[in-house]
């Protein structure tokens, strides 16, 4: 009976669909003049300025795709901050017609992965975020906000590859968004002359995913969302974009809770470091000649195929050797004036509750380098032979089981899972945290190795993203799938409550708080069958606790 009532929502809802995409090309029917059902009017959002129609994916769930935070970054607005959306554009363009939001828009340009592929599928016209709601909820409703910024190396990654309908739909009491931003040289050029606003804008890709915070406080109440209960939440390099929305100085009120997954600890450069990376791909791009000023000018005019080409080809060059070859973050003042460790060690953040974890084995999969001296170097360009050695003193082959083992803790620590003791240790102090070690392999890697992004594939159906914004799906077992909502019930409890066990599931064991004295973790893995939790509590290994606090100490290095 249940399947047939479903299936008669949604074919009413594909009608009436069809009856306001229709009311499209004639310009002529309105809203107000089609009689429609009860049940899919709930899937239209009314935000002020403009009406979106979403998409009902599940019977209580609605995903409104490709809702603009801000204006276009086109032609001269390339590489400068964004600009708030201009709503009274929106306003007079749709006419008071109600905009399909059921389709996913075009992802942002994308960079190579670093594998031979070659980018440059996507759009610059990409500054949209994903809205997923619980069918019918209103703004009276104030649901938490869970705000997801995707990963990928800051180079590339698409929303529609992590998505999170089935989320809404085992828990329909929050609003999730997920954000697309600009990418590799489109989000992170930089240059010493971008200190002067009128030739560019320093981390404009960072700067987007704070424009659509700011558009989530004035608008997701439309969609049900609380403004005043936001969680940020990021995997891998969306974890280092968490670190740094922690840290950066003008984002007071925007979030109110952070989890940080995997947290890409790739080093901050300063402009002036990055100024041959510049010179590179202005050359390459055909804008090698005259001053900065005549460059990006030049830049501006030219094609996204140009551009594109640039930006892979500094990944695939022998003239970056020891330096920066990779479009980032960079310091600088306006939006990240102190390098995230420093000011996390000197408890200069944003005090919210915090959930933070890792992988089991990071190292695999990030970066290359078959020694420890050459992975470390390639990450962390600026480490001296002495550095190196005292890396190797600290990671004495004596500790491990294997030289494998060996390299992969010691590559992986300092990469990706320090941040968890190094920001847990920290937040600590001011705050309830709570920290996690992921456990358990990606089924579809032929591996028992539990390598960087795991739990992509087990939160978001059994995905394998791969290149230029694509993914692919692969089904999931019943005990598979009973983890992945064991997954989601943690998270979207911390969401909830800033605490992952008030509405856990009844299974799962209860996720202790981190502090100084316990160190106490929860390790997340499947049990054995769909009724059973496989997820344990341990103590922080003592060794691993030091190793971290050796690496912290390295961060200074960045700012030499």
């Amino acid at each position: 009976m249940m399947d047939l009532i479903h299936s008669i929502v949604a074919m009413v809802h594909t009608l009436w669909r069809i009856a306001v995409q229709l009311s499209f090309y004639a310009g002529v029917l309105t809203l107000t003049s089609l009689s429609v059902p009860s049940a899919p009017s709930a899937d239209i959002v009314d935000v002020g300025y403009a009406k979106y129609l979403g998409n009902r994916s599940f019977p209580n769930t609605v995903a409104y795709l490709g809702i603009p935070y801000a204006e276009p970054p086109l032609g001269e607005q390339r590489w400068r901050a964004p600009l708030p959306l201009n709503t009274a554009r929106v306003q007079k363009s749709t006419g008071g017609r109600v905009v399909d939001a059921t389709v996913y828009p075009d992802f942002c340009v994308q960079g190579s992965t670093g594998g031979g592929d070659a980018g440059g599928a996507g759009s610059e016209d990409c500054l949209k975020v994903n809205i997923y709601a619980p069918a019918g909820a209103k703004s009276t409703d104030k649901l938490p906000v869970l705000v997801y910024i995707h990963g990928g190396g800051y180079t590339f990654g698409n929303p529609r590859n992590w998505p999170f309908d089935h989320w809404i739909n085992q828990v329909p009491h929050v609003v999730i968004v997920s954000v697309y931003y600009r990418l590799d040289a489109f989000g992170f050029l930089s240059h010493p002359a971008f200190s002067s606003p009128s030739v560019g804008d320093f981390n404009v890709g960072f700067l987007d995913q704070t424009e659509a915070l700011r558009w989530v406080q004035k608008h997701i109440s439309a969609f049900g969302g609380d403004p005043a209960r936001v969680t940020i939440n990021g995997e891998s390099a969306g974890g280092s974009s968490i670190e740094l929305h922690l840290v950066a100085p003008h984002n007071d009120g925007l979030f109110h809770g952070a989890i940080a997954q995997s947290v890409y600890r790739a080093p901050l450069p300063t402009p002036d470091q990055q100024e041959p990376l510049f010179n590179f791909l202005s050359e390459q791009a055909g804008c090698g000649s005259g001053s900065v000023t005549a460059q990006m000018s030049c830049l501006r005019k030219g094609s996204i195929s140009a551009i594109a080409r640039a930006q892979d080809a500094a990944l695939n060059t022998t003239a970056f050797t020891n330096q920066y070859n990779a479009f980032h973050p960079v310091q600088d003042p306006r939006s990240i004036p102190v390098l995230p460790t420093t000011s996390i060690l000197n408890g200069d953040f944003h005090v919210v509750p915090l959930l933070v974890g890792s992988t089991s084995n990071e190292s695999l999969g990030v970066t290359g380098g078959s020694t420890i001296p050459t992975a470390l170097k390639g990450f962390f360009p600026q480490l001296t032979e002495n550095d190196i050695n005292e890396y190797l003193a600290e990671y004495p082959a004596s500790d491990f089981a294997s030289s494998s083992q060996q390299m992969q803790v010691a590559v992986g620590e300092s990469q990706l899972i320090c941040a968890r003791e190094i920001m847990g240790g920290a937040f600590a102090k001011k705050t309830n945290v709570f920290t996690y070690r992921y456990n358990q392999p990606n089924p579809t890697s032929g591996s028992d190795v539990v390598a960087h992004a795991a739990e992509n594939w087990m939160m978001f159906k059994g995905t394998n993203t791969g290149v230029n914004g694509t993914t692919t799906f692969t089904p999931m077992t019943p005990v598979q799938t009973a983890f992945a909502e064991e997954l989601i019930a943690y998270w979207l409890s911390f969401v909830r409550s800033g605490n992952p066990n008030t509405f856990k599931l009844a299974r799962s064991p209860t996720w202790p708080g981190y502090d100084a004295n316990q160190k106490l973790r929860v390790v997340l893995q499947q049990g054995p069958d769909p009724t059973s939790s496989g997820s344990q509590i341990e103590t922080e290994p003592n060794l691993e606790s030091q190793r971290c606090v050796f690496v912290a100490s390295k961060s200074v290095i960045e700012q030499d």
